[in-house]
């Protein structure tokens, strides 16, 4: 078994909180979004899933930098918060979960826009001209024929969140208990040269992600397996 400090079991429970979070906050943020998109298309649309994307393309430290002008005490909104009394985001866990779910939006979106349109309006047609209503539509007929599409985007999200740099490096820099997250303490390890420390992080984070990426592709094999004749 790996000998950990009590600095990184922290770390670890700070990232595994963040990773949770901010996972469920896109489940429920991104299937509306979702539905939208996949609904139609349009110039609209196409706006909108330019920018879902931008966070692909976008370097973390300019994404992290804009949101820490955004939150910080002279932004507008961690100014805003400063006159309410309730105390600006930067450097805060509030800060990295808001930057989180930003930085990993595409990956939550992107399945489940995919899943719902292979899923296709017809479904749902039929069973409102039986009578149902949306949210019993949305029960019976989207979950269960996206269910593989949420298990994609809820493991990428998470995946993608437990190594995350340069974002939460950016707005919530590395305080202890608070801020302070896997990615950025296998970067404190290795600038003071602790390597035995950072080596065992980083195969923590490998042996995390390759299990993730275990279950997507054993998801996604199973199910081709089921649409097979």
């Amino acid at each position: 078994m790996m000998s950990l400090s009590a600095a990184d079991w922290l770390a670890i429970r700070v990232t595994l909180k963040l990773c949770l979070y901010t996972t469920v906050i896109l489940m429920l943020l991104a299937t509306p979004l979702s539905l939208w998109l996949a609904a139609g298309a349009g110039r609209v649309r196409s706006l909108v899933q330019a920018l879902v994307a931008l966070p692909l393309v976008l370097p973390p430290t300019v994404l992290g930098f804009y949101l820490l002008l955004a939150l910080g005490p002279n932004g507008w909104v961690g100014g805003t918060l400063e006159r309410l009394g309730i105390g600006h985001l930067a450097f805060s866990f509030g800060g990295i979960l808001i930057g989180s779910v930003i930085y990993s939006l595409p990956f939550a979106v992107q399945p489940l826009q995919q899943a719902f349109r292979q899923m296709g309006r017809r479904p749902h047609e039929v069973a409102a001209s039986l009578g149902a209503g949306p949210l019993d539509r949305f029960l019976t007929i989207t979950l269960p024929l996206a269910r593989s599409g949420f298990v994609v985007a809820a493991t990428l999200t998470f995946a993608h969140t437990l190594g995350e740099f340069g974002v939460i490096l950016m707005i919530g820099g590395s305080i202890p208990g608070e801020t302070h997250v896997l990615s950025t303490t296998i970067y404190a390890h290795t600038e003071a040269m602790n390597y035995a420390a950072a080596h065992r992080l980083s195969l923590l984070l490998i042996g995390c992600a390759f299990v993730v990426l275990s279950l997507i592709y054993f998801a996604g094999n199973r199910k081709s397996a089921v649409v097979q004749p």
